[in-house]
């Protein structure tokens, strides 16, 4: 088959021939039809010990495609079953996947990046990891949710628990995760309040629903957050880029506000004034993707066209490595999806 691997940390991505994958005990083997790009993909690229792999290795944590091959033990799904695969690996049988925590999990991996992904024509996943895909979706639609929808329920509505009338600041709305956060937002009952680097990317936003419009790029946002709060500032910020704005994402807050964040885009390392936790007692909570339930919640929401995943480009398969670039640049509004 064919498939699209890098061979060293931060070198090219080679569209390469390479073994069809074949289904062990309780995998699945999956036709390939379309695979989103994340972030995730530029950093297990560049190399980090966040994400420990072999190489060759090949990207690709967003997976739509055609039940190919069934392993022994595999109860529930059929040859031809049009599916997505859960980009979350537990193994469910631990305390944390016992208590509904899967995400928490001590083995806990991410498909694409503690395993062989989606750039590829076929691949293979643990059983427990396919769900059949929603109804009234193309297989590019279906590829550009998982992840980032899932990631964004879990920010917003397990760990920040925003609420109908609150004030949401969504960082970077242009990206795969921001247009899941207004459309999150939006469909709580939170009053939106979004960022991005272009005029371009804020009138896309204001189709999503979102209610008020910061420029990035000549515009400190906490000003702007001020004005329309009357200084009160926002209840919740949807952080996940990093250094770059995580201080003004504080200052954004109200008292008692909470920030959550899930990514470090822009580095690892932000700068913390304990002073503003302790005086306007704010809350800083981490998200790590989200769980397996929290998938399925998000995926009838999805089937019901009460949410619906934003694509920016798709791109042939032997054309991994513009994708990238592409979503290098930041000039990108929703997802960058890969079709083999």
């Amino acid at each position: 088959m064919k498939a699209v691997r890098f061979h060293q940390p931060g070198g090219p991505l080679i569209y390469e021939e390479v073994p069809k994958p074949t289904a062990g005990r309780d995998e699945v083997v999956v036709r390939v039809m379309a695979c989103a790009v994340n972030h995730l993909d530029l950093w297990i690229r560049q190399g980090t010990p966040s994400y420990p792999i072999s190489l060759p290795h090949i990207a690709g944590s967003d997976v739509s495609g055609v039940v190919e091959e069934i392993g022994p033990g595999v109860d529930g799904a059929s040859l031809g079953d049009k599916v997505i695969i859960a980009p979350g690996l537990s193994c469910f049988r631990c305390s944390f996947c016992q208590s509904g925590h899967d995400n928490l999990c001590k083995v806990y991996r991410i498909f694409g990046a503690g395993c062989d992904g989606g750039y590829a024509e076929f691949t293979k996943a643990p059983a427990e990891n396919i769900i059949l895909m929603p109804g009234g979706l193309s297989f590019e639609e279906a590829a550009a949710f998982p992840l980032t929808f899932l990631t964004a329920w879990h920010m917003l509505v397990t760990r920040a628990n925003l609420r109908p009338g609150q004030d949401l600041l969504v960082l970077a709305g242009g990206s795969g995760i921001g247009c899941a956060a207004i459309q999150i937002g939006k469909l709580i009952g939170a009053r939106v309040i979004v960022t991005a680097g272009t005029q371009q990317k804020l009138n896309k936003a204001r189709r999503l629903g979102a209610d008020i419009f910061i420029n990035h790029t000549d515009t400190d946002f906490t000003s702007v957050v001020d004005v329309v709060t009357h200084g009160r500032g926002v209840d919740v910020v949807f952080e996940h880029v990093g250094p770059e704005t995580f201080h003004q994402g504080l200052l954004a807050l109200a008292k008692t506000g909470t920030l959550v964040t899930c990514g470090a885009t822009t580095g690892p390392i932000a700068n913390l004034d304990l002073r503003l936790l302790f005086t306007k007692e704010l809350s800083v909570l981490g998200a790590r993707m989200g769980t397996l339930a929290e998938l399925m919640e998000v995926t009838r929401l999805i089937e019901r066209k009460t949410l619906s995943p934003v694509i920016d480009s798709v791109y042939p398969l032997d054309q991994a490595d513009q994708a990238h670039e592409r979503m290098r640049s930041r000039d990108v509004f929703g997802k960058l999806i890969l079709k083999p």
